[in-house]
């Protein structure tokens, strides 16, 4: 937090940007009441994902569009770029999924906000209203820079590696799913709800603290899903930051179900001799 207050107010601070966002929307509101101090709103599912449909709700982004945006917001190839959230207890892996994409995109120098905004205000660093209009910037998208797995992938992940799906419980279990059409989850799958990988104020927990989570032994093929691969970006982030080279299924359940083919488990996940 006193590391980016320090950039930002140095001769050539980070390009910020505020990716606040939720199912209900609402980002762009909450960017206009208050952000840090020269940050640019990019909206998640406009200028980061592609539309929804055959690929999921919160599929790849078309490259040229994403350039077109990630210019727009002054993001250059040759400068760090630092992405928030909301965070706290409300952490929806927006930001996670913005720093997943821009690596995705090339770009070779993204952090988090660890907390994100709320974490920034609890310390009582300065937010202001002013929008600011940054230089356009000069970042060439040079996609797939990310492991990503497709339904197959993830499919052969759950059978001979570790796929861990981030939703919580109930969702994975198949006791309810507020969002897609069909409830479970992919069979073979570990639930590792994203917020068992946060503190209460929505910071990330430390890297040893992360691999005694997720129990995964070096070597390990691990990936990660959610219902549209925006929380599951967290778990990625978290799987990175604890060592490990994780890949993510982009589609996730909203892509696990287009075809009907495809099996769908409920109940606990299976352990010990039961896997």
């Amino acid at each position: 937090m006193s590391a980016l207050a320090g950039e930002l107010a140095g001769p050539r601070p980070p390009t910020l940007l505020d990716v606040r966002w939720s199912l209900a929307g609402g980002g762009d509101r909450e960017y206009a009441a208050g952000h840090l101090p020269g940050a640019v709103f990019v909206d998640l599912d406009a200028d980061l994902c592609g539309p929804p449909g055959a690929g999921g709700r919160h599929p790849l982004p078309d490259p040229a569009v994403l350039q077109a945006a990630l210019r727009r917001a002054g993001v250059g190839g040759d400068r760090p770029v630092v992405v928030y959230d909301g965070g706290g207890e409300g952490q929806t892996g927006a930001a996670a999924r913005a720093w997943w994409t821009l690596r995705w995109a090339g770009h070779p120098a993204v952090r988090v906000l660890d907390g994100g905004y709320a974490a920034w205000v609890r310390a009582g660093r300065p937010t202001t209203v002013e929008v600011p209009r940054p230089e356009p910037g000069d970042l060439t998208v040079t996609p797939g820079q990310m492991s990503t797995v497709d339904a197959e992938g993830a499919a052969e992940l759950a059978a001979g590696g570790v796929l861990i799906d981030a939703r919580v419980g109930p969702r994975y279990r198949g006791e309810t799913e507020p969002v897609d059409p069909v409830a479970g989850h992919i069979p073979g799958a570990v639930n590792r709800p994203l917020g068992a990988l946060v503190r209460p104020d929505g910071r990330l927990l430390g890297p040893a603290e992360l691999r005694a989570a997720f129990g995964i032994a070096d070597g390990t093929p691990v990936g990660a899903y959610c219902g549209s691969g925006v929380t599951a970006a967290a778990t990625v982030l978290a799987l990175t930051v604890a060592g490990f080279d994780p890949a993510l299924y982009v589609g996730s359940w909203s892509h696990w179900l287009t075809d009907p083919a495809r099996p769908v488990a409920t109940g606990a996940e299976a352990t010990g001799a039961e896997r």
